[in-house]
């Protein structure tokens, strides 16, 4: 069902997310398709590896589609030529991306809701008064001072629980299993140089089969499965960088759409926003429950 975003509905919800890799894509889609008009904040250059379902990947390509919604790559020298034309794409129905990877536009947007999904590790600089209501995902931000939830990523039984006190779980460095595997089905850079891929995602491939190379030293598949994410072609990479995900389950149109884990904490990010919507509804109008 396609959304009309006046300047009023812009002005009264508008949120602003960090972050515009899978993860965060998925975030993207459930708040957007659920009446939130949102913009979305990246680096020049992003190294996103399921490039099929993050909207950042419009910053190399102009237009991104993912499960019916498009993404484009905001234009303008300015920060407010930005703005403008990020609000432009909003009423068109259109999910604006523009490269601001410290955030500035925040203090310019003034937004409802500042969503940190950069996925870092650790708080790359978002503060609890950047917005009426701030929001982390995933380690590294403290509820309740740096931001006023913390959504938890890793699989699990906890994955998408809405924490309001304290931190979501520690990075363990070791992926979440899917079909018995775990690092096996990750692909990286041997050393540091320029990217280049063998195979595409959704391709199938055997264990020992050759995925890509960085400079001429070659990645060869561990796990039978599809090719679910690679980095971009010619992109400088270090050593140890992630490159690629090889997914197990070999549904090659699982490749094209969001995953169960974004959908799953996406689902604990809308929760959390409109639990404290309605808390501060409650406080403003002086109502008790």
């Amino acid at each position: 069902m396609k959304k009309t975003f006046s300047k009023n509905i812009i002005e009264s919800s508008l949120v602003v997310i960090r972050g515009g890799g899978d993860i965060a894509s998925g975030i993207v889609q459930k708040i957007f398709r659920s009446g939130f008009p949102i913009i979305i904040t990246e680096t020049e250059n992003p190294t996103m590896v399921r490039r099929t379902v993050s909207f950042a990947e419009c910053i190399y390509s102009g237009r991104t589609e993912i499960e019916g919604l498009f993404s484009e790559m905001v234009q303008g020298d300015s920060l407010t030529e930005k703005f403008d034309s990020a609000l432009s794409l909003l009423e068109k129905n259109i999910i604006p991306v523009l490269v601001d990877p410290e955030c500035k536009i925040v203090k310019l947007a003034k937004p409802q809701i500042l969503i940190d999904a950069i996925l870092a590790k650790k708080n790359l600089g978002t503060h609890k008064n950047s917005a009426k209501i701030v929001i982390g995902v995933g380690p590294g931000f403290n509820a309740g001072s740096d931001c006023h939830a913390v959504i938890e990523t890793a699989r699990g039984h906890d994955i998408g629980r809405i924490i309001f006190s304290g931190f979501a779980s520690e990075n363990t460095g070791v992926p979440g299993p899917i079909g018995g595997y775990t690092t096996e089905r990750l692909l990286r850079s041997p050393a540091k140089g320029k990217f280049k891929s063998i195979k595409k995602i959704g391709d199938k491939v055997s264990k020992g089969d050759l995925v890509a190379k960085v400079d001429e030293l070659e990645i060869f598949s561990e796990i039978p499965g599809v090719i679910r994410g690679l980095v971009r072609d010619d992109l400088s990479i270090p050593k140890g960088f992630k490159v690629g995900d090889i997914d197990p389950r070999a549904k090659p149109e699982h490749c094209m759409t969001i995953s169960d884990k974004s959908r799953s904490i996406a689902g604990g990010v809308l929760e959390a926003i409109l639990i404290l919507l309605n808390e501060k509804t409650i406080k403003k109008n002086g109502v008790q429950n």
